[in-house]
């Protein structure tokens, strides 16, 4: 009787980790047989150049839906991103304009993006504001300051002919920089979650976040990360985004986040925290 119940319970268990594992992989999936079933439809369809303007296309919304993965697995939420973008390509612009150098204005503009994402993070944790209605404050207040920065007006980069290159160059003349960039975020973010200290930090807290606290993880410093991380690889996004545009403008970036996190929760992060798959937000959004 023992050896039955002990079986029964061992194929239940097998038949719930392989219905996870189909969801996990749903977005996957459903992108292999898209482009197969479009492939028979056009022979021009799966190519490499095509293949290369689709993950091209895929790449500033795909970095950002990597940082708010983070936020998301803390069972957070961050409504920012679409302003924050913008703002991190003003920060370039108005950077530009000062006559700083290359570096430094893209360095500002990654900044912006992180300083903003520490903001969101302390009005959560410090203040106690609910996630969602720091970030839409958040989001609200940025895109205003984008607008009053400059005048409604983009900002373009004539004295710097070579920003243009970090974004609208090729690796090895077949590779956009930007989808190089996309991979390196991918392997850096999956590193940090899956063998580092703090990785396994922000899983306990998305999984339980009064037993993370019982047991001694620091959660409100956790969730502090995850903002100012998420703020800093929008900030990343927005200097590349500005350099595909060749310009800072303040209204771009408007709907990114919900792309963002519809990205993340069709890819199978669960908005209820502990749960990821850092690559199935990049195929849910190719889709």
């Amino acid at each position: 009787m023992t050896i039955s119940v002990t079986s029964s319970d061992s194929n239940n268990k097998k038949i719930k980790i392989n219905k996870e594992l189909l969801m996990r992989l749903a977005p996957l999936l459903s992108l292999i047989i898209l482009v197969i079933f479009f492939s028979f439809g056009s022979p021009f369809f799966f190519n490499t150049e095509n293949i290369m303007t689709i993950a091209l296309q895929t790449s500033v919304i795909g970095i950002m839906a990597i940082g708010v993965t983070f936020v998301i697995i803390t069972s957070g939420i961050d409504l920012s991103l679409g302003s924050v973008v913008a703002f991190s390509g003003v920060a370039v612009g108005i950077s530009a304009t000062l006559g700083l150098p290359l570096p430094v204005c893209i360095l500002a503009g990654v900044l912006a993006g992180g300083l903003c994402g520490y903001i969101n993070g302390l009005l959560v944790t410090k203040m106690t504001i609910p996630p969602f209605i720091a970030t839409l404050g958040l989001m609200m207040s940025v895109r205003g300051i984008n607008m009053v920065m400059t005048d409604g007006r983009a900002i373009y980069f004539a004295d710097y002919p070579t920003f243009k290159m970090l974004a609208q160059g090729r690796l090895f003349d077949v590779l956009p920089y930007p989808v190089f960039y996309l991979v390196v975020v991918a392997q850096i973010a999956a590193y940090i979650l899956k063998k580092t200290v703090i990785g396994r930090y922000v899983y306990a807290v998305g999984s339980n976040e009064v037993a993370a606290h019982l047991s001694g993880i620091k959660v409100q410093r956790v969730k502090i990360f995850v903002y100012a991380f998420c703020g800093l690889l929008t900030g990343i996004a927005g200097v590349i985004l500005a350099s595909r545009l060749n310009s800072g403008q303040p209204t771009v970036g408007v709907g990114y986040e919900l792309e963002a996190i519809a990205a993340v929760v069709i890819g199978g992060t669960s908005l209820m925290g502990g749960l990821a798959l850092l690559a199935a937000p990049l195929s849910a959004h190719s889709l």
